[in-house]
């Protein structure tokens, strides 16, 4: 049991859930008594369980194809251990891809009116369910290219936020495109670090991350860039949609942002970085928060 719970990587959960909190709490602002807590909740059942998935996928995959060997300096996985087997972990992918679909039918079933929308998320249901498993798995694994950001980008950030927001409202604000974009870069931020990290682990495995095609300086870069747009995209937001200046409150996560972005730049070692790992996951979640509840002070307080 200890084995299959570090293999589903609770530590992850938390940045899985970032972009629904944010989507909820946006559409909190307008639903505010209309608002559905058993779509919130579905939602992030179905979250939880495909980045549950994801890690399995990623678990198995890495083992298979090589990243995850004993030169590996990052946490001790469970295949590549010998802790589970392959052939048990790929049991539990299927039944997790399983429980992944039901979760989402049920969501949709709750959320949805119409049989074209309907269809068009299970689509993208499936389209996640392939994502998380194609990451690392499968004979040509995506991750390995190096489109393992755009794909964080995409459902950590446009994904999670705009459709999360659209289950609960039935309709978009195209300005939420700001925010989504935000919540997607600090998520690829926090896969920057690890990847950061894995440099010449990836390099011994053939696997092409951007900071194994950038080489560290450009990659470091990189991070900055993450960073700094993540913090353009929620002041551009506040920008169009101004109301009291309380929304401008979340700009104190920045001094978190820039204490990861000077640890990145300054540490070398691969050990040194596991901690701003998880630092970089947590203040990607307390941004969502902290955003989501910076939008909603206006309702309650006048200025």
């Amino acid at each position: 049991m200890k084995a299959w719970i570090q293999a589903f990587r609770l530590r992850t959960l938390p940045l899985a859930i970032s972009s629904i909190l944010l989507a909820n709490l946006m559409a909190y602002k307008v639903l505010q008594g209309f608002f559905s807590f058993e779509i919130f909740w579905l939602t992030i059942l179905t979250t939880v369980l495909l980045q549950i998935l994801s890690n399995l996928a990623n678990d198995y995959g890495d083992a298979v194809n090589g990243a995850d060997h004993e030169g590996r300096k990052g946490p001790q996985r469970a295949v590549q251990s010998g802790e589970i087997s392959k052939e048990s972990m790929k049991r539990a992918i299927y039944i997790f891809s399983i429980l992944s679909f039901v979760s989402g039918i049920g969501l949709l079933y709750k959320s949805i009116s119409t049989l074209e929308e309907f269809l068009y998320f299970i689509g993208l249901g499936v389209l996640a369910i392939i994502a998380a498993i194609t990451y690392t798995a499968g004979k040509k694994p995506y991750g390995y290219a190096g489109l393992g950001d755009l794909s964080v980008l995409i459902f950590f950030g446009w994904v999670g936020v705009l459709g999360s927001y659209y289950l609960q409202v039935g309709e978009l604000d195209v300005t939420l495109l700001f925010p989504a974009t935000a919540c997607g870069l600090l998520a690829v931020a926090v896969l920057n670090v690890n990847n950061i990290r894995d440099i010449e682990s990836d390099i011994e495995a053939g696997k092409k991350s951007i900071p194994v095609r950038l080489g560290r300086k450009w990659a470091v870069m990189y991070h900055w860039l993450l960073l700094f747009s993540a913090i353009i995209c929620g002041l551009c937001y506040v920008y169009f949609n101004y109301e009291s200046p309380l929304q401008w409150l979340f700009v104190i996560i920045f001094s978190l942002l820039r204490k990861n972005g000077w640890a990145v730049t300054r540490l070398k070692e691969p050990s040194e970085l596991d901690p701003y790992l998880k630092q970089m996951a947590i203040t990607s979640l307390l941004f969502s928060i902290l955003f989501g509840v910076t939008q909603l002070l206006p309702l309650y307080f006048q200025f």
